[in-house]
């Protein structure tokens, strides 16, 4: 009899410790964005347009190098570049640039396009004034086209940044679009298939 008791409290507490396990699994996500926000090492940017800088002094004394990189997941058959690769930026000036992307499949695909910069704490002083990856991006089988970036670095980044890397990566949301949205995509492609 007691060792059929021994069995039942060790069932629990595997079951309990299953469960706090799993719970721990889904508290990790929030728990690591506030232990970065703290830190100051997320390397997130902001997902909504800064307002055009007025009056904002150009540091011209330094430069920063700022690298623009893309990733694409395996299986995703797009292609994502920068339009240029490196730029050499003045805090405070703004840069307009572009990536190229290509949808190399035989059906229309819709990407969302996912920012980091890195070093972390250089996010907070790198503002997008308009960027590809505040909306979603419709591409028909083949199409290519341009994608707008323009931002500015604000002028009291921290002088031990020199280097600042800007990096996108490409997901296929295509399984997550809504009716309504789809039927705004449509019409999106169809007039770029007018021009």
């Amino acid at each position: 009899m007691d060792t059929k008791k021994a069995n039942h409290k060790l069932t629990l507490k595997l079951i309990a410790t299953t469960i706090a396990m799993f719970g721990f699994g889904f508290a990790l996500v929030p728990l690591y964005d506030v232990m970065c926000d703290v830190l100051g090492i997320n390397g997130k940017t902001s997902e909504v347009a800064a307002v055009q800088p007025h009056g904002m002094p150009v540091d011209m004394s330094r430069s920063i190098t700022v690298e623009l990189m893309a990733h694409i997941p395996p299986g995703m058959p797009w292609k994502l570049k920068p339009k240029e690769k490196i730029l050499s930026v003045h805090p405070g000036e703004v840069i307009q640039t572009a990536y190229l992307i290509e949808n190399l499949s035989d059906h229309a695909v819709v990407g969302q396009a996912v920012p980091s910069v890195s070093p972390g704490q250089a996010a907070t002083y790198f503002n997008k004034m308009e960027c590809f990856c505040f909306n979603r991006q419709p591409l028909a089988a083949g199409e290519s086209t341009e994608l707008a970036l323009i931002f500015y670095i604000e002028p009291d980044i921290p002088d031990s940044v020199n280097t600042l890397t800007l990096s996108y990566t490409l997901f296929d949301i295509s399984d997550k679009v809504t009716d309504t949205e789809q039927l705004a995509f449509n019409q999106v492609l169809n007039e770029r298939r007018i021009k």
